[in-house]
């Protein structure tokens, strides 16, 4: 059986319970770990606690040195780690291998962007007077991730917390909390205490990690619906919080762009990680005069994409991460198809994968906003589509949304471009080049999808706050006190 990391070991449930995690393409049991209960997260939360004084005052180079470490770690077991994270998560290992590589350039990110600097010097406003601003750590940050990227999204959170001198408590997702245990094994060389992991049921172990007395900020990604019952808890200790809650990302395509290209980059933006990305596109416009020719060319495209073993060469698509997530798409699938919708290809479960939680990817015509399949997350692989009549109903149809993570657009008409860009709300909006990463951008959500922003230096400020530091260096009465006394 796995075990929690905490305090720099290895330990099991003080309860003794645990809890299997399941191979996704399988059905098979992976692997057991300990199910966490509130003792279990008050330890792990002492552990960061009392480490914190320690690691806040590790000059900033030598932090940078063992976040270095941990990056070349994680780069010499890329292939053992992207074949456990495939195994547990269901994505095809060569996206697993990416996956690695973009967490260890977070860290090497991190490690040279925290040790820049730690505040400022302003001027003062009186002669003898020094004034400066310092940014010091929250102290201990929880760390609550999910399962479709469960290293990148955890490296978003932990590098800069780390860089910034937080100790931190980590929840992965139940469903694939074996990498992130292995991935522990690079912070060997960190002070005890430093870097803590609980393994557990979401509230069962996430609500005492979040309203801990000693955890003061909290960094999550998720589900609306969880990311509002932790802004709610979080409120009371008045904690500082991170909250990326998901999308229903729009994508617009203009009459002016070369269709084969487009079809492929909403195929990928569609049905990459079998939908289950937070900034999947959701939701297709495109322009009335290219609709017929567009549709045509997506379906075939995507009849061409290979579903299969996500550890086998040559795969473009896995299983679902579980077979609740799949049965709420194909629900949302079927009741779009009874509003009116019609599935030109996919939604089905394929007979020659009688084991795992299969779905073909699903290409629907005929819909509209009266359809939970285009107002809600959907979190798999479908694409729905709608015809508009030009640049002013795309527009207007992508702000027609509570959320706000992400926006797209395939155009060369730069009118088309800032009017979209300036139009939509959505804290990143990518044009001809579907959900693509920069780990010197800041990355979140407006409205609906979130507070916080993750990567860039935006993304090392939300975990520091600011003190102001005011110096008279000269003592002795001031001219300004009291002056008509």
């Amino acid at each position: 059986m796995a075990k929690m990391w905490v305090c720099g070991e290895d330990r099991a449930a003080i309860s003794g319970e645990s809890f299997a995690v399941i191979n996704p393409a399988t059905e098979e049991v992976v692997d057991t770990v300990p199910r966490a209960q509130a003792v279990d997260v008050h330890v792990a939360v002492d552990a960061a606690a009392r480490a914190f004084d320690g690691w806040r005052f590790v000059p900033g180079l030598e932090k940078a040195q063992l976040m270095h470490a941990s990056a070349r770690w994680m780069r010499d077991y890329q292939e053992r780690l992207a074949t456990l994270l495939t195994r547990e998560g269901g994505k095809p290992l060569c996206e697993n291998r990416d996956e690695v590589e973009w967490v260890a350039a977070v860290f090497d990110y991190y490690a040279e962007v925290g040790r820049d600097s730690i505040g400022r010097v302003i001027a003062p406003t009186q002669l003898d007077q020094f004034n400066c601003v310092l940014k010091e750590p929250y102290g201990v940050v929880a760390c609550i991730v999910p399962w479709n990227y469960p290293l990148l999204l955890l490296a978003w959170k932990m590098a800069p917390a780390l860089a910034a001198g937080n100790t931190l408590v980590i929840k992965p997702s139940e469903y694939t909390p074996l990498s992130t245990l292995m991935l522990m094994e690079a912070f060997r060389d960190y002070p005890d205490g430093v870097v803590n992991v609980v393994t557990g049921y979401g509230a069962e172990a996430g609500e005492p990690l979040v309203t801990d007395d000693r955890v003061r900020c909290v960094a999550f990604t998720g589900s609306v619906a969880t990311g509002r019952r932790i802004a709610t808890l979080a409120a009371q200790g008045l904690k500082k919080t991170t909250l990326e809650m998901g999308g229903n990302d729009p994508f617009i395509i203009c009459d002016d762009v070369d269709v084969d290209i487009a079809v492929r980059g909403a195929a990928w933006a569609a049905f990459l990680n079998m939908g289950q990305v937070c900034t999947s596109a959701e939701r297709f416009y495109v322009f009335r005069s290219i609709h017929g020719v567009f549709m045509e060319k997506l379906v075939a495209h995507t009849r061409s994409l290979r579903l299969g073993d996500p550890l086998q060469p040559g795969v473009d698509l896995g299983p679902m991460v579980s077979d609740n997530q799949r049965q709420k798409v194909e629900r949302k699938i079927s009741e779009a198809e009874a509003m009116g919708a019609r599935t030109l290809t996919g939604g089905s479960r394929p007979a020659k994968f009688p084991k795992g939680y299969y779905l073909e990817p699903a290409v629907l015509d005929r819909v509209d906003h009266r359809m939970e399949l285009m107002r809600e997350e959907t979190f798999g692989p479908v694409a729905p589509v709608m015809a508009v009549d030009g640049i002013d109903e795309a527009i207007r149809l992508a702000n027609d949304s509570r959320y706000g993570l992400g926006a797209n657009i395939y155009t060369n008409n730069l009118e088309y471009t800032m009017r979209a860009v300036h139009g939509i709300k959505a804290g990143t909006f990518w044009i001809n080049d579907p959900l693509t990463d920069n780990d010197a951008g800041p990355f979140g959500g407006m409205r609906m999808s979130g507070i916080g922003r993750e990567l860039g230096i935006e993304g090392l400020e939300e975990f520091r706050e600011t003190k102001h530091v005011h110096m008279d260096y000269r003592i002795g009465p001031k001219p300004y006190w009291f002056p008509y006394k």
